[in-house]
């Protein structure tokens, strides 16, 4: 039998409703009209009461509120949750806690009230500071309501926040894809994502494509930005973030490091690690309707993650890290030898995709890190 010491822990909370569906959106996200925040602050709390077991004494470092769009919920929402979640289980005594919250007049509002109640980090979703780009993306803000955000979040006391940026948008060049980069640096946010629109399924953008940059074009807005974010002082630490020096998101860092997460709320998604070398992922009842509805069990799927996959469930997530992690992390959360990950990982060496003595893309394994991921298959 294999003995996991247990990783650290960390909370992810859904919140699935919306003002209005953005026609890119492939999470679980539902618009609506009102939104039953007592009802939904009840099942939250009745579900993480149910997945206490999971906990196996650890503390939280991060809690991350997702949706849909978090800051539909009022600050008294988030300051009763945030006490009865640490009633339940001890906060670090440097926890980061993150609400994602979109830039309209009507959120804004609520940023002063969101610090009181405790959070202490904000991840605004600009995707672009251009109000064509805004429009062509269904979005609901403009230009003028993220300049607008940013200067009052700050305001309100957030020195810690991230902007999400998307590029290769419809018609987009490059020229546009860096004035939003530009626009972002005045406003000096300590960590920036920034990633490229993606076509999914089950999307209006995907039954309807748009017409989106060639290859080419796309190449160059990559390359380009990314030159400009590392000479602006921002880090890449993952795929799509950037991050001043000692800013990088510590949520986003436990998933890509595998470390252990709770998941509560419409549609969540949990993974957890016990002694005994089993490691767990599990999913939440993802309709809102239905979630609310429940009371003594809001799991929907749960499995146990076979040995033989976890050599490619740990490397999917830990080699998006731009500096990777050491191999001895690779048992540590495991609790399998490194020699599992072989022939695949001399294979990958002798390509040079992989440093030797570190899990950690090389330039060029970054570049492809999928046919690196498909070694491991």
């Amino acid at each position: 039998m294999n003995i996991l010491s247990l990783p650290p822990l960390s909370l992810y909370v859904h919140l699935p409703w919306c003002i209005r569906k953005c026609p890119y959106c492939d999470f679980n996200s539902h618009a609506a009209d009102q939104v039953p925040e007592q009802a939904y602050l009840q099942a939250l709390l009745q579900d993480l009461t149910l997945d206490l077991p999971l906990v196996q004494g650890r503390s939280l470092g991060s809690i991350f509120f997702g949706g849909g769009t978090p800051s539909l919920m009022s600050a008294d929402f988030y300051l009763q949750l945030l006490k009865e979640i640490e009633s339940r289980i001890p906060f670090s005594s440097a926890i980061e806690i993150t609400l994602e919250a979109n830039p309209g007049t009507f959120e804004q509002h609520r940023f002063a009230g969101y610090r009181n109640a405790g959070i202490n980090r904000l991840s605004l979703g600009i995707q672009s500071f251009s109000d064509d780009m805004l429009k062509k993306l269904g979005r609901i803000h403009s230009r003028h309501d993220a300049c607008s955000a940013i200067m009052h979040l700050r305001d309100c006391g957030f020195d810690n926040f991230n902007l999400d940026l998307m590029h290769g948008l419809p018609g987009q060049n490059v020229g546009q894809a860096m004035a939003d980069l530009e626009t972002a640096f005045a406003f000096s946010p300590n960590h920036i994502s920034w990633y490229q629109l993606t076509l999914e399924p089950n999307t209006e953008f995907y039954r309807r494509p748009p017409k989106l940059p060639n290859d080419d074009t796309l190449c160059n807005i990559q390359e380009a930005g990314h030159h400009m974010l590392e000479q602006a002082g921002y880090v890449q630490y993952e795929v799509s973030a950037y991050a001043k020096p000692g800013c990088a998101s510590r949520h986003n860092l436990n998933y890509w490091e595998f470390g252990d997460y709770l998941g509560i709320g419409a549609g969540a998604h949990g993974k957890i690690s016990w002694p005994d070398g089993r490691i767990q992922r599990y999913r939440k009842t993802r309709q809102p309707n239905a979630y609310l509805q429940r009371r003594d069990d809001f799991l929907a799927e749960t499995s146990v993650i076979a040995t033989e996959d976890l050599p490619l469930e740990f490397l999917m997530n830990a080699l998006r890290l731009k500096p990777g992690v050491t191999e001895n992390s690779y048992t540590e959360r495991t609790g399998q030898p490194l020699a599992s990950l072989e022939p695949a990982l001399s294979l990958a060496r002798e390509r040079q995709l992989i440093y030797p003595d570190r899990l950690q893309c090389t330039d060029k394994g970054f570049r492809y890190l999928n046919q690196i991921l498909d070694l491991f298959l």
